[in-house]
């Protein structure tokens, strides 16, 4: 009994192996990137083109993405990119038609997965980026990017800064220009002034020894005023008369005014 049910175990075994084992065949409905993850953030491999045949290993349950290879090269492509072979129809690879297509459902492995396929490639040497995922990769660039963006607003900040103070410096200058300048007008107006004092404290001397030769002269201080006014009498008679030469009109032949003038 025990024999015979090894016996039936082992038939049941070698009938599955070759369901398991097997890859179905699928085609690319676009011109297509195989990524080297089931995610579109993922670095891409190479292009599909639309209408080529591709080898589907195995595609996730959770999300309709298909392990797969074309040519020498192995990588992930989306389910709704690639159709296969059931009942005589071409099928979108989407979980429903998994099991009658003969398609495994498989797990990503990162580690292994690039291990064994990737290893020539530029991105393996940022594996360690990518081990945790697109997501926290793009988030890492977000991140990159926003620390990037703050650095250049310090960056303009401070030359904004730099900038505002060396405006400040010259207004400053400027006014302390402009106070200097003042100060020297000051100066010079404060020396004018002096000179002008100590002129006028010499003319007084000979002011006041004219003063006192019209008081000698006079005999009184009656008379030295009117000695005054009729200078002043004189002056203004002098003007008049400078106005009148200045003002003559032009004389005619034989025109007496003008030769008695």
């Amino acid at each position: 009994m025990k024999k015979a049910f090894l016996r039936a175990a082992a038939v049941c075994a070698l009938a599955l192996m070759p369901f398991v084992a097997e890859a179905a065949e699928g085609f690319a409905t676009a011109n297509v990137n195989m990524r080297s993850g089931p995610s579109t953030r993922y670095p891409a491999v190479t292009i599909i083109p639309a209408g080529e045949s591709v080898e589907i290993h195995g595609c996730l349950a959770d999300r309709p993405w298909c392990d797969v290879s074309f040519y020498d090269g192995r990588g992930w492509v989306a389910g709704q990119y690639v159709q296969a072979l059931y009942r005589s129809n071409r099928v979108y690879v989407e979980p429903e038609y998994y099991r009658p297509l003969g398609i495994p459902t498989v797990v990503f492995e990162f580690d292994r997965y690039w291990d064994r396929n990737y290893r020539g490639r530029d991105f393996y040497r940022e594996r360690d980026r990518w081990r945790r995922g697109p997501d926290w990769a793009e988030e890492r660039d977000r991140n990159w990017r926003r620390e990037e963006e703050r650095r250049d607003w310090r960056r303009r900040q401070a030359t904004d800064d730099g900038e505002w103070e060396r405006e400040q410096d010259r207004r400053q200058w400027e006014r302390q220009q402009a106070r200097d300048r003042e100060r020297a007008r000051e100066r010079q107006e404060a020396r004018e002034h002096q000179q002008w004092q100590r002129e006028r404290e010499r003319e007084r001397p000979e002011w006041r020894d004219r003063r006192d030769d019209g008081r000698r002269e006079g005999g009184s201080a009656e008379n030295y005023q009117g000695a005054r006014k009729e200078e002043r009498a004189r002056q203004l008679r002098e003007l008049r008369r400078d106005g009148e030469v200045r003002t003559v009109p032009k004389c005619v032949f034989n025109d007496f005014a003008c030769e008695n003038d």
